[in-house]
């Protein structure tokens, strides 16, 4: 039974959500209420089985958001595929447990975040999972076998592995990078910089099922007396006390009935950086004019609510494989019998193509052909032509801009900083869209296939997310801007051509059928210009949104400070992507975890609860 008051109440129970609430409930002293709009998705095999994720999309655990048309990708609407379950996003994403570098968390302190430096972050990310041990039989076969360290401090609730570690993906791809001149001598968790490696997977090594948020941080602790989680209750806004800006609480949808709950000490809102800022906008905190449209009064004037949104884009290759390489491709075909067969597989001992989503291997990579000749140069100019500019901005937007695409120019001048992240994928795309209208009109292709994608690192493009109405229902209006920054789709198109250049080297080339081919002819690029088209029909998000709370000072047009407080709000915190001022390289999901893991220490060394070292 829900109480009336609680120390603590969250709003989300999405993956941040679960981590604060199962750390903050270890000291039985506190209280600790979560809300979630969505439900208990614990017995649902498509989140269990690694291979099914995609099978989640647009179904009930999803929030099945979309962009507005971006005309920067042909008019297109983007999907933003979101969690809505116990367990958010963890529960149905692609389960890629990737690094982020030390670079870019370096930058989060330099724009003004003290105590968020690599340094001080690293401890927080191996808390949050375990790095899986590696026998010596599988060190080549994973192509690490050159590699003189690995992290294994990591001793964390998620349970993460190398499933498949024998494909031949794995060693094919080590070599062929390291022909390249970008092999990883260390563990990419130790030395996050350039280079390729077998990316990780929340996946658990023994059950072989996804390891995440509700089953390894909930579920061990869900018999707490001082925990509660609601499920299928919406949160309409923060209660503050009179006339102040104090937070007091929560106002809630639950059965039809409008409810309320107090919190003794604070209310944290980690409702995802789609939703973080529209519950804070109907609350009253945010940009005035915005409020004012929507007849919310104003709490808070904090015109950076909202703003700053960041995402990776996405664009894949794909190309016919030779017919001895597994792939996923008849799973993505929906072939009956070849389901039955893998699924049997799956069940008796936990191995095959099940065991995976897909995604083996991973390169943090510079644009190799702007580092050598005229390359460094002609970055330099088009990174200054596209500098923010006064007289197109507001100043405290201006200042904003600026000091983030500081922080980008500084990763694309510097060789040893990705400003791409490539991945392979084992199979065709099963999002793959029409790109004449990015509907889900393509028929799946016969045959195996490969997919060799890249990921856009550092975007200099950023957008927006606002409250179309002060209805909670409705689903914000979401900007992302894909692009509007030239510096992007030219950092991109050369990203493509290198990529392309990947599977005509060996031994990756050995791995696709020759002569090479092209799985749909549309993705062959001949050029810069076609490959820039390209990008603009073919890129999809790989919905990793940021940045619309951002970790910035208040004058800078910051939400939250470095201890994730709300700006001029008391007993008010954000914790959850929203926050993050700069996108890692690649995958989100290992910085949720290291925030919010950082947030519950933050948190218990400010009211004084017991908690462990770092």
């Amino acid at each position: 039974m829900v109480l009336d008051t609680y120390d603590f109440v969250i709003a989300g129970g999405g993956t941040a959500g679960l981590v604060l609430a199962s750390r903050l409930s270890e000291d039985d002293s506190q209280s600790v209420l979560v809300i979630e709009a969505g439900s208990d998705q614990s017995d649902n095999l498509q989140a269990k089985i690694p291979a099914f994720y995609a099978a989640l999309l647009g179904g009930e655990a999803d929030w099945k958001f979309a962009s507005n048309a971006q005309p920067n990708l042909v008019g297109r609407t983007i999907s933003l595929n979101q969690g809505k379950a116990i367990g958010g996003s963890s529960i149905l994403n692609a389960q890629v447990f990737a690094p982020p570098t030390r670079g870019v968390i370096d930058s989060w302190a330099s724009l003004g975040n003290e105590g968020w430096d690599w340094d001080s972050l690293r401890g927080f990310y191996d808390k949050s999972y375990t790095y899986p041990s590696i026998p010596d039989s599988s060190r080549e076969t994973l192509g690490v076998g050159s590699r003189t360290t690995q992290n294994d401090s990591a001793r964390g609730p998620i349970q993460a592995s190398f499933p498949l570690a024998a494909h031949p993906i794995r060693k094919a791809w080590a070599e062929t990078f390291e022909k390249l001149g970008y092999s990883k001598g260390d563990d990419i968790w130790l030395d996050g910089s350039v280079g390729a490696f077998s990316n990780l997977l929340s996946i658990d090594p023994t059950s072989r099922e996804r390891s995440q948020a509700a089953n390894r941080y909930y579920d061990p602790i869900k018999h707490r007396e001082n925990i509660h989680v609601l499920s299928g209750a919406t949160v309409e806004k923060i209660l503050f006390k009179e006339r102040s800006a104090e937070a007091i609480g929560l106002q809630y949808h639950h059965n039809s009935i409008t409810k309320s709950v107090t919190a003794r000490k604070e209310v944290i809102i980690a409702a995802g950086a789609l939703q973080s800022p529209k519950i804070l906008e109907l609350s009253g905190i945010g940009n005035r004019n915005i409020l004012a449209q929507h007849g919310i009064d104003v709490v808070k004037d904090l015109p950076g609510v909202g703003e700053g949104l960041q995402d990776h884009l996405v664009v894949d290759l794909g190309f016919e494989a030779a017919k001895t390489l597994e792939t996923r491709d008849p799973i993505i075909r929906r072939e009956p019998e070849a389901i039955k067969q893998v699924m049997a597989e799956y069940m008796a001992s936990r191995t095959g193509i099940l065991t995976s989503s897909g995604i083996l291997t991973y390169a943090y990579m510079p644009a190799n052909s702007l580092q050598s000749d005229e390359g460094p140069q002609r970055l330099r100019t088009l990174l200054e032509e596209n500098r923010p500019k006064k007289g197109v901005l507001e100043e405290q937007e201006l200042v904003r801009a600026t000091a983030f695409y500081g922080v980008a120019e500084k990763a694309l001048l510097n060789p040893a900083m990705p400003s791409g992240a490539y991945i392979s994928s084992l199979g065709q795309n099963p999002l793959e869209s029409d790109p004449a209208t990015g509907q889900k009109t393509y028929k799946p292709l016969p045959g195996k296939h490969l997919v060799l994608a890249g990921i856009l690192s550092h975007p200099t493009s950023r957008g927006s997310v606002h409250i179309q109405s002060n209805d909670v229902f409705d689903a914000p209006a979401i900007d992302p801007n894909y692009l509007s920054n030239p510096v992007d789709i030219e950092i991109f198109a050369e990203h493509m051509l290198y990529i392309q250049s990947l599977a005509s080297s060996p031994p990756l080339s050995d791995l696709l059928k020759q002569p090479l081919k092209p799985s749909r002819q549309i993705s062959h690029l001949e050029d810069l210009e076609s490959a820039k088209k390209y990008i603009r029909l073919r890129a999809a998000s790989m919905w990793h949104p940021a940045g619309t709370c951002s970790m910035l000072p208040q004058e800078t047009g910051g939400v939250v400070d470095n201890h994730l407080k709300v700006h001029g709000v008391k007993n008010l915190r954000v914790v959850d992507s929203s926050i993050v001022p700069v996108l890692p390289p690649g995958n989100l999901q290992s910085t949720v975890y290291a925030v919010a893991e950082r947030a519950a220490w933050l948190i218990k060394s400010e009211y004084g609860l017991k908690h462990d070292s770092v």
